[in-house]
């Protein structure tokens, strides 16, 4: 709206109002009376906002249709259900109608919505993703505020009786440090804090530290992780994988050592928290800083995450005999045991899978090299910076300050977000089985199951065309094609209680005890993962694909099954009163992106069981490869003017191969819908085809805004590019699009050179 339809829309009110309050028989009207009427002639005035909003959009569209000789005659008629108009409002709302969309389609698309977007104190960033996970956190906070039930599902009460323990506040501040320094105590002591009087030193091991921590219900992996998975090459059976460790920091920057800004922040943490805990200063920053020297050692010798896309070198098998000859440092079949639950025993014949093999043969030396104190001051650390989160606001604090350098996040989020947060991740199948329950329609299911049949029918149809492939190569994707499993809504297992019941059976909570409650969830699901080891696979787990409630999709490429939940079958993604071109533009590309994941460098690696397997032919893979690289190199060659940071083409590439053929896959779904039930209306307000509208759709679903400190990290960290590349390369890329918007060869969206591998 331009400023004078703004001013107009702002006299009217004003003058409305004035006429109301002046008129001689105001005073006689009661209280409802008058709040009807005000409450009526508010709602006449948003009709006419409405109206003039759609207006003054159609002129400035006007200029757009005058250029566009590719504009459907179909145009001229629009689709005036309360559907279409609300999809145009909030496409009208967030798109820059000044920006030629041929110079930057994402700010044609979103540049109101980056101007206009206020990111919360307590977020990084925001986009169309985290505004709707937001409102399903605000439907799961219903359900657990709700009152203990004695009929209810004991599970639903568990988990209520955990959000209640995280909002009592005064009573978590009562309790202050003690629930972490009564468990840190009984096993030893942190050596900072204990400064002269910490005697472990002839006693303590980190393998028995380790142990003692993860049965109190920390993690096991600060050290070098041991858990149980699917086998790489026998996606039937599980095994036993031994990994590199999990970082209280991201390699990429530990590496740079005490040099990079957010190393000198971590290590400033460390110190301030350890004196929070009673250590002296002094002593905190001599052997914290040993202690981070440590961790630093252990960040250069893991492997970085673009080494580690290549699976099968992460494919090591060795029984525990051979284990034990080369790494005799410790003994594993007693840390391995001890690990693991009472009822689950491995000998020296056990097989198991060492991800990082180098890791392994320089952590002997490391460990020789480094003195039990300086083990022991790090593993506490890792602890208690985990452990601050479910403590006092004098930890939180402390956190939020170092969180605010590594993402900018200005402030805490609101209890009951944090809250329903934490029960959102603890207790994933409880939140889903609440959720679905209350707040998910039947007929989505079955027009999201369509979409999918469609837009995999349009990805094979790629594969029986592509040039490059040999015969039996093309054969073998379309067989996994085919194979490929789908959960599009939830499990029905949800529905049954007896099967929560029987899931929860062993897990206890104490609505007073919010720290030693989260502590006993994580020693609840990390006994499950062990107990799988000598436990059959079945490929659809519904205990796996019951985390309905985060706004997200998946592939995963052991069980060749893609996953379309519950949660993201809204909003801005589907709606099933609006036009196909919206859907196919939002869900069709999730689903379609998906669907390409089992085809990208990482989970084309796995044949159509999820078995790790070379099922390409030499010459084609060669091809495979080249095209890759196209991609991986055009990536990396944009800069990102805010950070002036060149994006990861390698560590993103399965991303990218993703957003290209997802969104490929699913335009060409959609335009044989039209072929099959004919065009489609317009949406009012928008002068453009349906067609466009599908780019505009898409490019939609990518408007986000961030902190420049998250978008530093995301660029350096993260498997996904910044939202607004996964816009202007893929479209780039795409011939249709161009087409579609009369983009001139050699312009910044039409560029003469693409990539391009499915």
């Amino acid at each position: 709206m331009n400023k004078e339809n703004r001013v107009s829309v702002s006299i009217m009110a004003s003058d409305t109002e004035n006429v109301i309050k002046n008129a001689n028989w105001w005073s006689r009207r009661s209280a409802l009376e008058k709040s009807l009427i005000v409450t009526s002639v508010l709602a006449f005035i948003g009709v006419i906002a409405l109206v003039l909003v759609l207006s003054v959009a159609i002129v400035k569209n006007k200029s757009f249709e005058e250029n566009d000789s590719t504009a459907s005659s179909t145009n001229k008629s629009v689709c005036l259900t309360s559907g279409c108009i609300k999809a145009a409002s909030h496409a009208l709302s967030n798109m820059d109608n000044s920006v030629n969309p041929c110079d930057d389609f994402y700010s044609y698309a979103c540049g109101n919505f980056v101007k206009k977007t206020i990111i919360p104190d307590g977020q990084s960033w925001r986009t169309e993703f985290t505004k709707l996970n937001d409102k399903v956190l605000e439907k799961l906070r219903i359900l657990l505020s709700d009152k203990i039930n004695s009929a209810d599902p004991r599970p639903f009460n568990l988990a209520k009786n955990l959000y209640k323990s995280c909002m009592n506040k005064s009573l978590i501040e009562e309790h202050g440090l003690k629930p972490l320094t009564d468990i840190t105590e009984s096993l030893g002591g942190w050596p900072v804090v204990l400064g002269d009087s910490w005697d472990e030193e002839s006693t303590w091991t980190w393998t028995g530290a380790v142990i003692d921590y993860s049965k109190k219900g920390f993690q096991k992996d600060y050290i070098f992780d041991v858990s149980v998975g699917i086998s790489q090459k026998d996606s039937t059976k599980h095994i036993i994988d031994i990994d590199q460790p999990q970082l209280g920091l991201n390699l990429k920057y530990l590496t740079n050592g005490l040099s990079d800004n957010l190393v000198q922040a971590y290590y400033k943490y460390m110190v301030d928290m350890a004196v929070i805990f009673g250590a002296d200063k002094s002593r905190a920053e001599k052997e914290l800083l040993d202690s981070l020297n440590f961790e630093i050692a252990l960040a250069n010798m893991s492997w970085s995450n673009e080494k580690r896309r290549n699976v099968t070198a992460m494919y090591n098998l060795f029984t525990i005999k051979e284990v034990q000859q080369k790494y005799p440092y410790i003994s594993w079949v007693e840390y391995i045991n001890a690990l693991l639950p009472t009822n689950v025993n491995i000998d020296e014949n056990e097989v198991v899978s060492i991800s990082v093999p180098s890791f392994f043969d320089n952590f002997g030396n490391l460990l020789e090299n480094t003195p039990k104190r300086t083990i022991a001051n790090y593993l506490l650390w890792r602890i208690t910076a985990y452990s601050s989160f479910f403590l006092s606001d004098q930890l939180r604090k402390r956190q939020l300050m170092y969180n605010t350098v590594v993402s900018g996040k200005q402030d805490q989020m609101p209890r009951w977000w944090e809250c329903t947060y934490m029960i959102n991740e603890r207790f994933k199948i409880v939140a889903g089985a609440l959720y679905v329950r209350k707040h998910f329609k039947e007929e989505t299911k079955l027009a999201v199951i369509n979409m999918t049949n469609r837009i995999r029918k349009e990805f094979e149809n790629i594969l029986r065309k592509v040039t490059w492939m040999d015969e039996q190569t093309r054969q073998a994707a379309i067989n996994k094609l085919h194979a490929m499993g789908q959960l599009i809504g939830y499990p029905e297992e949800l529905l049954d209680n007896d099967k929560l019941e029987n899931y929860y059976e062993k897990l206890e909570i104490d609505p007073n005890s919010y720290f030693l409650s989260a502590l006993n969830v994580n020693s609840f699901e990390t006994d499950y993962a062990f107990n799988k080891l000598r436990k059959p696979i079945k490929k659809t787990d519904w205990k796996t694909d019951a985390w309905l409630t985060i706004v997200n999709a998946s592939y995963r490429p052991k069980q060749n099954h893609i996953e379309i939940l519950a949660s993201i079958l809204q909003g801005h993604f589907f709606t099933i009163d609006r036009p196909n071109y919206l859907n196919y533009g939002a869900i069709g590309f999730v689903i379609a992106h998906e669907l390409t994941h089992g085809f990208d460098d990482k989970g084309g690696q796995y044949d159509l069981n999820g078995n790790l397997f070379n099922w390409w032919g030499a010459v084609t893979k060669s091809q495979y490869l080249k095209k890759a690289k196209c991609m991986a190199d055009q990536y990396s060659s944009y800069v990102d003017p805010s950070t002036q940071l060149n994006l990861n083409g390698v560590y993103t590439l399965g991303e990218n191969i993703a957003d290209n053929g997802g969104v490929k896959e699913s335009y060409y779904a959609y335009e044989k819908w039209v072929h099959d039930n004919g065009p489609e209306l317009g949406l009012p307000g928008l002068d453009l085809s349906p067609q466009q509208l599908f780019w505009l759709s898409n490019a939609q679903t990518w408007c986000g805004v961030y902190r420049p400190e998250f978008m530093k990290s995301r660029i350096l960290t993260a498997v996904h590019v910044p939202n607004l590349y996964r816009v202007r390369v893929p479209f780039s890329n795409m011939k249709e699009f161009s087409k579609d918007f009369n983009c001139p060869v050699g312009s910044s969206m039409n560029p003469i050179h693409k990539c391009e591998v499915w």
